[in-house]
């Protein structure tokens, strides 16, 4: 037998709900519609939550000032590039961390650990020469290579050891009764089961790929080669001011996955830090 709490207990929760989902819905509300306003309406004081006149000029401009299609799929293809890097990557890591026992893991592991520790400041300048050496800059190869093989993949490894940890042991001696090998027991039995921790991961990853700033702006120079975040910065007038109904358009634009993401995605979000026993 359920006990559903009261209704005005429940109108109380909604309504409290309702006013603390406004500091996080307005902004993205306001981005929206001052897109649609000229740029002497957005300051305009009383503001207004709608458009007098609403158009759509600014997106327009933006795609004729920049090569904002090009940039778009820049964005897009690197963040998928390293999403599927990473679960690759961090996946294979976890479960060697979790199932295979080998003298110095824990310290190893450790090790791996300390990367979360380094800001990604300390480590751009050696990095950005290394590359540079290699002729790798003005390319996209760092921004698929460090996030996949560097520091930003520990925390994916971190989720992914911690799922194949509550793994029961049965299951790999089962396999191997079967005649499956440590990669055959990794791809066909431990890999499947962990599709929470992989979505959570995937998100994670999406994520930090599509709103990576300050490594576009270092190795990046050529704007057919830029990635959303740092074209963003480049909406400006003669004079250098932000022109802000065509910035808000171009960020209302770079807005729409994130936003699918966290639609689509929510529920395999929860459920794979749940999984993992992330609090």
């Amino acid at each position: 037998m359920s006990h559903k709490p009261p209704r005005r207990a429940r109108l109380v929760l909604y309504g409290v709900l309702l006013v603390l989902l406004v500091p996080f819905v307005f902004p993205t509300w306001w981005m929206v519609t001052s897109s649609l306003k000229p740029a002497s309406e957005i300051f305009a004081f009383p503001p207004s939550l709608w458009p007098e006149n609403p158009g759509f000029g600014a997106y327009e401009r933006v795609f004729d000032l920049q090569p904002f299609a090009q940039q778009y799929w820049n964005s897009m293809y690197i963040a998928v590039v390293v999403t599927i890097g990473t679960l690759a990557v961090s996946s294979m890591a976890g479960y060697a961390f979790a199932r295979i026992r080998f003298r110095g893991q824990n310290a190893l592991f450790l090790v791996v650990l300390t990367g979360l520790l380094i800001p990604s400041e300390v480590t751009i300048v050696p990095l950005f020469q290394m590359f540079n050496d290699w002729g790798m800059t003005d390319t996209h190869w760092p921004l698929v290579l460090v996030p996949v093989l560097g520091a930003p993949s520990v925390l994916a490894t971190f989720i992914m050891r911690q799922f194949f940890i509550t793994l029961p042991a049965e299951l790999e001696e089962a396999a191997r009764m079967d005649g499956l090998g440590r990669f055959a027991i990794y791809w066909r039995i431990a890999l499947p089961l962990a599709r929470p921790a992989l979505a959570a991961v995937g998100i994670f990853t999406f994520l930090h790929s599509w709103n990576l700033y300050l490594e576009p702006i270092v190795y990046l120079s050529t704007p057919e080669k830029f990635t959303l975040p740092q074209a963003l910065t480049q909406f400006t007038d003669a004079y250098g001011g932000p022109m802000w109904d065509v910035q808000l358009a171009a960020a209302s634009l770079t807005a729409l996955p994130v936003l699918a993401v966290f639609v689509f995605a929510q529920r395999q979000f929860v459920e794979g830090l749940a999984h993992t026993g992330l609090k």
